[in-house]
Formats: C-alpha cells, sequence, structure tokens
C-alpha cells in the first residue's frame, strides 16, 4: 500500500513537473547545475536527477553535453557551461555564449561508467514526451534496458499521454522492469512485473530477468526462471520461422538462378558454364541503367529496376542466341567438348567485363520500395528479399504460362519429349534451340537484376551461382520446373537450418553430399521427365 501511495505522489510529481511555467523550471535548472561545480560522483548523480526532473527545455542539451564529455565548470566563476563542437563556450544555465575569457580554472565534469548508464537513463525519461513516436520509443526502450527507478515518474507521465499501441506498450514493458528492480515493490508487484516482461519474448527479456540481484525472494526468482525457460522456448519456434525464411530467400535466388539453366539443360542437353555469366550481364545492366538515371534523371530512380528487368533480359537473350548460333549448334552431341567450350566462353565473358568495367564492385542501389525491413511478431522480414521472392513466383508462372499457352512453349515441349519426331513433324528444331538458349539466357540475365540487390556486382558474380544452379536443376529433375522450385527450396531451407551446426562451409558439403547420395537412388532426380529424357 505503501508503495502504491509513493507511485501516485511520483505521478502527480511528474505532471506537476510537466505543466509548471518557464520561471521555475529556471530555477529548478539553476538549483541542479550547482551539483556540477563539486568534483564528486555522488555530486554529479544528483545534479543528473535534478536537471532531469527540473522539466526545463533546456535540460536534454545539459544531459547530452554531460554524456560527449562536452560540459564543463569554473569553481570560480560558480559557472557551467556546455561546449559546442566548434570548442565555443555557452552558459548552461541561458543556453548564451559565454562572455570575456575561458575561464583559467575551466574543467569537465566527470563521468564514469555508473554515472554514464544514469545519463543514459535520464535522457531517456527527458524523450518519453517528445513529439516524434520514434523518440518515444526508443527512448523507451532505453529505460527497458536502464531500468532506473528515477525514471519511473516521468514514464508514469508519458504513459498517461501515450496513445499509440505500440508505445504503449513498450512503455509498460519498460514500467514493469523498473518495478522489478525496484527494492520499494511489494512482491507480487514484481512477479506481476515478470509476467508482463514474459509477454515481451525477446532477449532483452531474457537479459532482464536474468539480472535479479542474488538477494531477490525465491518466489521472484522462481517466477523469473519459469519466464525465462517460456521465452526459451518461444525463441526457439521464431529462430526455426526465421530459419525458414531465410530459406525461403536463398531458394528464390537459387530459382531464380537455376530456372533459365533448367530450359536450356532439359530441352537441349547443353551444359554451359557460361550461365552464369548471363546473370552477370543482366546485373551490369542494372548498374548502366542507374548509373545513366543518376547522371541525366535522378527522379527516376526509383523505377531503374523496371527499367532494367526489359533491358537485361533482351541483352542476355541476344547474347546466349549469339553463342547458341555461334558455338553451341557445332557442338551438339558432344557434352564434354560443350562443356569446355562454354567454360572458356565465361572465362572470355569475365575479362571482357573486367576490361570494360574495371575488377571492383559496381555500386548499384535498392530503391525506396525495396529498402528496410518489417517485423512479423520476432521474425524480421527486408523488403528487398520479400520482393525478390515475389519477382522469382512472377517469373516462374510467366514461364510456365509461356511454355503452356504458346506456339513456342508448345514446340519446345515436343522438342524435350521426343526431338526425332518434333522433327519430322515439322518443327524446326534448329529454331527452338536457338530461342530456347536465349530464353533460359534472358531469364538469366532478369536473375541478375534480382540479385544486383542483395550481391556485389562484379565480373566473378555469377561464379557464385553456376554450382548451386546445377544442383538444383540436376536434384529437381533435368528440364522440369516444378522439380527445379521444388529442388530450389529445399536446399534453400535445407542450407539455412545446417548452417547454424557446422557453418555455411561445411553446410554446402553436406548439401552437396546429400545430393549425391540422393543421386545413386534416383539418377533423373525428383521429378523426371519421360520422354526423351528417358531415350537419352
Amino acid at each position: 500500500m505503501r508503495f502504491v501511495k509513493d507511485r501516485l505522489g511520483a505521478f502527480l510529481l511528474a505532471l506537476m513537473l510537466v505543466l509548471a511555467g518557464s520561471a521555475a523550471h529556471a530555477a529548478g535548472l539553476d538549483e541542479a547545475l550547482e551539483h556540477f561545480l563539486i568534483d564528486d560522483f555522488g555530486e554529479v548523480e544528483t545534479g543528473i536527477g535534478k536537471v532531469a526532473a527540473s522539466g526545463d527545455s533546456r535540460a536534454a542539451m545539459v544531459l547530452e553535453a554531460l554524456k560527449e564529455d562536452r560540459l564543463h565548470y569554473s569553481p570560480e566563476k560558480k559557472s557551467v557551461y556546455i561546449k559546442d563542437k566548434a570548442g565555443k563556450l555557452f552558459s548552461a544555465a541561458t543556453g548564451q555564449a559565454a562572455e570575456g575569457d575561458t575561464p583559467a580554472d575551466l574543467a569537465a565534469v566527470d563521468t564514469n561508467n555508473r554515472l554514464r548508464g544514469v545519463i543514459d537513463a535520464a535522457i531517456g525519461g527527458l524523450s518519453l514526451l517528445a513529439p516524434s513516436p520514434a523518440r518515444r520509443y526508443e527512448s523507451a526502450q532505453a529505460v527497458f534496458k536502464s531500468r532506473d527507478e528515477g525514471v519511473l515518474p516521468a514514464l508514469d507521465a508519458a504513459l498517461a499521454k501515450e496513445t499509440d499501441t505500440r508505445i504503449k506498450r513498450a512503455m509498460n514493458e519498460a514500467r514493469a522492469a523498473v518495478i522489478l528492480y525496484s527494492e520499494g515493490a511489494s512482491e507480487a508487484e514484481r512477479i506481476d512485473a515478470v509476467a508482463a516482461i514474459r509477454v515481451r519474448g525477446d532477449q532483452e527479456a531474457v537479459n532482464a530477468l536474468a539480472g535479479l540481484p542474488a538477494d531477490t525472494p525465491p518466489a521472484i526468482k522462481n517466477a523469473a526462471r519459469d519466464a525465462i525457460a517460456g521465452i526459451h522456448s518461444q525463441l526457439a519456434v521464431w529462430t526455426a520461422a526465421q530459419n525458414a525464411w531465410y530459406g525461403i530467400s536463398l531458394g528464390s535466388v537459387l530459382l531464380l538462378a537455376a530456372i533459365g539453366l533448367a530450359i536450356t539443360f532439359g530441352v537441349m542437353g547443353v551444359i554451359n558454364m557460361a550461365h552464369g555469366e548471363m546473370v552477370m550481364l543482366g546485373a551490369y545492366v542494372t548498374y548502366i541503367v542507374q548509373d545513366l538515371i543518376r547522371q541525366h534523371n535522378p527522379a527516376l530512380f526509383d523505377y531503374s529496376l523496371l527499367m532494367a528487368v526489359p533491358l537485361a533480359f533482351l541483352v542476355a537473350g541476344a547474347i546466349g542466341i549469339l553463342i547458341e548460333q555461334g558455338i553451341i549448334r557445332f557442338l551438339y552431341g558432344r557434352p564434354l567438348e560443350t562443356l569446355l567450350a562454354t567454360w572458356g566462353l565465361s572465362l572470355v565473358l569475365q575479362q571482357a567485363v573486367r576490361t570494360a568495367f574495371g575488377p571492383t564492385n559496381k555500386e548499384v542501389g535498392n530503391p525506396s520500395w525495396m529498402s528496410g525491413a518489417f517485423e512479423v511478431g520476432h521474425l524480421t522480414i527486408t523488403y528487398n528479399r520479400l520482393w525478390i521472392v515475389v519477382f522469382t513466383l512472377v517469373v516462374f508462372v510467366a514461364l510456365l504460362g509461356l511454355l503452356r499457352f504458346t506456339r513456342l512453349g508448345l514446340e519446345m515441349r515436343a522438342v524435350t519429349q521426343n526431338r526425332s519426331m518434333a522433327a519430322s513433324m515439322g518443327i524446326r528444331t534448329a529454331r527452338v534451340d536457338a530461342l530456347t538458349f536465349g530464353l533460359g539466357s534472358g531469364i538469366a540475365g532478369i536473375a541478375g537484376v534480382a540479385l544486383s540487390q542483395i550481391d556485389n556486382v562484379s565480373p566473378n558474380l555469377g561464379q557464385s551461382y553456376i554450382i548451386d544452379s546445377f544442383m538444383v536443376v540436376v536434384f529437381g529433375g533435368v528440364g522440369n520446373l516444378w522439380g527445379t522450385l521444388v529442388g530450389a527450396f529445399t536446399l534453400g531451407i535445407a542450407n539455412k537450418f545446417l548452417e547454424p551446426y557446422a557453418g555455411a562451409v561445411l553446410a554446402k558439403i553436406a548439401i552437396l553430399v546429400i545430393i549425391i547420395l540422393f543421386i545413386q537412388k534416383r539418377p533423373r532426380g525428383l521429378f523426371a521427365l519421360k520422354g526423351r529424357a528417358v531415350e537419352a
């Protein structure tokens, strides 16, 4: 009961401080500054509390200066000064520039680690009533971490005025953290505080509950221990969800990089080692588009990717057709020579880009609609990854539609299932091969546009994805788009769940070993095609 009365008195005091007049504020600040004239940490701590409680508009400025070691004092003149970043002195009491010469006995107000924590808590308390919602939320988080009981009056005053649900929840959590560590609170109130912190359910909540002093009553310690166990169970679920999202994100990247390869490999049986360079060319098209926009019309930057996608498809597709017409068509039926030729071609393309653009990474920016992140519970989702997943699925659906509802798609499926029969039916298989290779290369180009948003744009970009692309295609089933989809997301999710235990390198090795063992049992992958693929 006494604690409730104390809190009620503190709340009324906070309201009085908020509503007091400017003259009273000034008097309160002047009195508080006198404590900084004494070289004693206890006096400085008292001064910090009184500055925060003064309600003066300059209080935050004084505390910020103290935090950054810019608060000075002169015992002779009995004045406290703020030194700005240019070294100019201002009176802490009036905010006016200091008159006359710099005092000879001017010295900095000393602080230590404990005082810096007190300063952070005081600044957080002052910011709880700031006009900016983001500032109020940050302040509530700072109070939760500091757990300074001196901020409680300001926190109660802020809670009485707060209307934003998210910020109010953060303030209630901060208040619970303060109550939990308050020796004046009753055992029942501290156990209720444990329950409120338990609802928060993140690592900061665990830290708050785990840091209780040794002399904390057993009932509170037991409640905190049970809450920590519950939070760990909840965090394990959210960690699994986060890893699943990372796996879906990686799977979408693998699918985007492999989908073009699935077409060329499935229809033509060509092992194209230059496929990664088509991805790299798409990324460089994005760089060129953004560079031109920056130079000539920066207002269009948010539309740069929308412009780069069709251009990358056309450039990579045209180069793919040239490669098929100039090299690949002379090597059909000789897979080893095709592999060596395309590998050599990949080196040529890398060197050509290195000569034209240099060996260093190129800057490709994120449009505003792909920047930032949002949270779902304790799951963090970045907008660039989310848009890449959406873009990949759109490309996949569009490609399925092309294969099912267009004449080119019908001819490609016919050639995939039985090339000789398709030729005997009047289908120009050479034309289908060229267009198929161009289509696969074009899709690789638009994959480069997406990858430019999450990876370095350099001549070696494609090499990072070519091996993974082949693994996806072989695992899913050569020439089967649904197999490529399932294979990409399966490998992506499996990789992300293995990484925390084995590390990034060992996880990739483990995935490779698993695929090798799987292929021994199912040589044609998850979803094998019927027809020519079987006959071959």
